[in-house]
Formats: structure tokens, sequence, C-alpha cells
């Protein structure tokens, strides 16, 4: 799957699940049962311990659809061991170009944070796919609904602030996808190995978002 077309299927399904797990073989069944709730978009964020391993293992085992991603990548070279290890999009909660060049020589999608408009602007500019802006819960639905008033033409993921309820708020205000991170990947339910309840949440966040 090359870039062009992870970025359509990111636009379809709008939801990206961010992952950051200190128990990482649990992850292929948080990952299934993710899959099983509606959400193939996983952010393994580089503060999961062994991420490169823990990728290159879930790209192994999991089907196609899942798609596999690096999250809080801050340097090219991650950028570049994610990829070979099996990430199919990068993301950054920070804009460096870099990021950008290495990962379009791949084919490879990648998402750049940035906050401000000016800085959001710049990352467009510079050619990230999607800009992620991070932290949205700061920003709230206004600052995206103000930026893109002017400026159309961006992608803006949110990450941060986003529930399960109100995903579809975020897809209103023209979001064209968001992050979810703590308020999907339930710790309490993964101790518990009750995939079913992350299932179920899965499916809350799904419908709200298709609502949008």
């Amino acid at each position: 799957m090359g870039r062009v077309e992870t970025l359509n299927k990111l636009f379809q399904s709008k939801v990206v699940a961010v992952i950051r797990m200190q128990d990482p073989e649990k992850l292929i069944s948080v990952a299934e049962a993710l899959y099983e709730g509606g959400i193939s978009f996983l952010e393994v964020t580089m503060t999961t311990p062994q991420a490169l391993e823990v990728i290159a293992a879930a790209s192994k085992k999991l089907p196609n659809e899942i798609v596999i991603g690096v999250g809080s990548v801050l340097d090219a070279q991650t950028a570049r061991m994610a990829i070979y290890a099996g990430a199919r999009f990068v993301v950054s909660p920070v804009f460096k170009p870099e990021l950008i060049l290495t990962s379009h020589r791949y084919d490879v999608a990648v998402m750049t944070g940035a906050f401000t408009p000016t800085e959001i602007l710049t990352a467009f500019e510079t050619g990230a796919d999607v800009v992620k802006v991070f932290p949205a819960d700061v920003t709230g639905m206004e600052f995206f609904k103000s930026v893109l008033a002017p400026m159309p033409f961006l992608k803006l993921m949110p990450t941060g602030g986003v529930s399960l309820t109100n995903g579809g708020d975020w897809i209103k205000a023209g979001a064209c996808a968001v992050g979810v991170g703590s308020a999907l990947i339930d710790k309490k339910l993964i101790e518990a190995g009750d995939y079913a309840g992350l299932t179920a949440k899965a499916k809350t966040l799904v419908q709200s978002v298709n609502n949008g």
C-alpha cells in the first residue's frame, strides 16, 4: 500500500488509534479488537517499549487491512527505521521538514504536528499529507473552524481532546480524521483481557465519526 492509497483509506475511515502500551505483547490482540470495532489505522508510538520490534511483528501477523504506523517520531532516522520495520504512515508531534522528505522518499504518508496557523500552513506547504494539530484540547474545535475558513484546502487531524462521543463533532468542525489515545485504549480493559470491551469502545467512536 503506497502513500496515496493509505491516505485515501484514512480519509474514508477517519480514525487513528494511538497506542502507547507498556505491554507490547498484547498489541496484536488490541489491534484485532479495534479492527472488529471498525478501526483499521493503528499508530504505535515510539514511547512503546521496543516499538520497532512491535511494528515489525504486527506488520507480519496482522492482515493488510490493518494499517500500522509509527507515532511520536522526532527525527528522520527513526522514521526511516520504522518504515523499514513496516510502518505505513509516520506521525510526529512536531514539524520537521526532514520527516516529510524521508517519508515521501519511501512513498509513505506523513502527518507532522503544528499548533499555530503559521506552523500549520508551513507544514502543508512543505508537503505534510496531514497536519496533526497538537495538543488539540488546547485549541478546541472553534480553532479548526477559524483556521479552515481562510484555508479550506488544509487536511487537519486533532490529537488530544478527542473522546469516544465527540469524534463526529471534530469532523463537523473540519477535521479530516481524528487521533484517539487513552479514551479508546483503555488500560484496565487490556489488563483484564476484556477485548470485547475495546471493540465496543471502537464501535462507539466509529459511530460518532460516521455521524459527523
